[in-house]
């Protein structure tokens, strides 16, 4: 994307395209707060767009021309997913509306605060979502933009009084290189969005980029455990600060003494510098959020803040909404939820569901997103799936793509066959996946649903189809 500068002070009226996006509307909220007249448009009503609504901000259903003079707005943004041939947007274009993207609008706010940049291709929502809460805790009233609402404070957004911005930054289509941070978060760097990315070095040829963009004085701080942050730690200029994490001592920070609580939850003790400091004691699950905390208390440690606030605020830490969130339970079924939508995040997650739930069995229902993901990536998720008891695989959802022929989610059924998995089926309709999972769960069972498309509605329906019909006892205990 062409980077440029966006001027807020000869702004009165922002128009947002694709404002029921998390990102989008989080940005909304935002402008909201900030004074500016906002209105936006989507194609449907969801979840986001009911955050906008109760903020008493002005939109529409669908996108046209008419929203122009209906608003007359000085600013139009729009989302990656609208496409540049979109009659909104081109009509903007031709009377001389200035447009501009979500990233190059963000970073006008965040550049002229002290900035805290989360990039990585895995876990940038929890962990400035941590940041912002630890940072909340301490008193420092920090503004925050994340991608997913923040369970803790019921939305993606909030403007705070104090100098600090905590802001996730999207690599997806390379916007993040608008951010000028003043600390930077690098949590992971893989390859995926391989609709923007023909392969794995240009993705680490874009984050090389972005840790050029630390303001001076700047720190990056960097999850050394990552192949592909070691990659990019070997072309980054020695002479810039930098903070590594990761396992034990290897690195200036890391994790040691790890315990997994039955149930939920993990604690582990905190090395600086080879010296422990402390240990913390988390509600949510997962090696990965384990080193997710460990690069928030970093940050706060950089920024003064007491480790005892550290340790309270991370202990009462609920985490994202769609990252391995409870649904509900029947009898003895479990009914989570996670956003995983890469291989590496699939694989993270039923890890941590195995590490809170060792003795039962796990039924997986995952939704692709994405054919070019999928054509990319179908023997990796059948890989990682395969640690799961059950698999229930949906059709692909398309998010903004057309689809591609031959590419469908047999494609990783094809995988999990020569895999000799025990027991997966792929459905043509998501009806059929729902009747799929009943027909499969069993007493004891933890039902699991993964993707970043419209599955999230689909546990709060399973929890519904199994309270309403017989489900068969399971053959082994079930721990409490």
């Amino acid at each position: 994307m062409e980077i440029k500068e966006i001027n807020l002070d000869e702004v009165r009226h922002i128009h947002l395209m694709g404002i029921g996006g998390a990102g989008m509307s989080g940005l909304a909220l935002l402008l909201n707060e900030l004074g500016f007249d906002v209105s936006g448009c989507d194609m449907s009503y969801g979840f986001y767009v009911e955050k906008v609504a109760q903020a008493d901000i002005d939109f529409n259903i669908g996108h046209s021309p008419d929203h122009l003079s209906q608003f007359s707005p000085d600013l139009l943004v729009y989302s990656s997913a609208i496409p540049d041939d979109n009659e909104e947007l081109v009509a903007a274009r031709e009377i001389g509306i200035t447009v501009a993207q979500r990233a190059q609008v963000l970073s006008a706010i965040f550049d002229v605060r002290y900035g805290i940049g989360v990039a990585g291709t895995h876990g940038k929502t929890t962990t400035s979502s941590m940041i912002g809460l630890i940072l909340s805790g301490a008193r420092l009233e920090p503004t925050v933009a994340i991608g997913g609402e923040l369970c803790d404070i019921g939305c993606n957004a909030r403007l705070g009084s104090g100098p600090h911005m905590v802001a996730e930054l999207d690599e997806s289509d390379g916007s993040f290189l608008c951010f000028h941070p003043t600390i930077s978060v690098i949590t992971n760097v893989d390859w995926d969005h391989v609709n923007h990315y023909p392969d794995f070095d240009s993705v680490l040829n874009t984050f090389e980029s972005f840790s050029k963009n630390l303001r001076k004085g700047g720190l990056s701080i960097l999850c050394g455990e990552d192949r592909g942050v070691q990659s990019l730690l070997k072309m980054m200029d020695e002479s810039s600060p930098k903070i590594t994490y990761g396992w034990g001592d290897r690195w200036d920070w890391g994790a040691s003494d790890i315990e997994y609580n039955h149930g939920g939850g993990v604690s582990f003790s905190v090395r600086k510098d080879g010296r422990s400091i402390g240990r913390i004691e988390l509600s949510v699950s997962g090696d990965h959020n384990v080193l997710n905390a460990l690069a928030s208390c970093i940050v706060a440690d950089t920024l003064s803040v007491p480790f005892d606030v550290i340790k309270r605020t991370l202990r009462q830490f609920k985490g994202a909404k769609r990252r391995l969130q409870f649904k509900g339970g029947i009898e003895h079924i479990d009914v989570y939820d996670d956003y995983g939508h890469h291989p590496r995040e699939v694989e993270a997650t039923l890890k941590a569901i195995s590490q809170i739930f060792p003795e039962r069995k796990i039924l997986v229902a995952f939704q692709p997103h994405r054919f070019t993901r999928t054509a990319a990536m179908a023997e990796q998720f059948a890989e990682v799936l395969t640690y799961a008891d059950k698999v229930v695989v949906l059709p692909i959802y398309p998010a903004d793509e057309s689809s591609i022929e031959g590419v469908t989610s047999h494609l990783i059924g094809d995988h999990l066959s020569k895999k000799n998995h025990p027991s997966f089926f792929v459905t043509d309709r998501k009806k059929d996946a729902i009747d799929k999972v009943i027909s499969l769960v069993e007493d004891g069972d933890v039902i699991l649903t993964l993707g970043a498309g419209d599955i999230e509605d689909l546990g709060d329906i399973l929890v519904k189809e199994i309270g309403r019909r017989n489900v068969a006892p399971h053959s082994i205990a079930v721990g409490v």
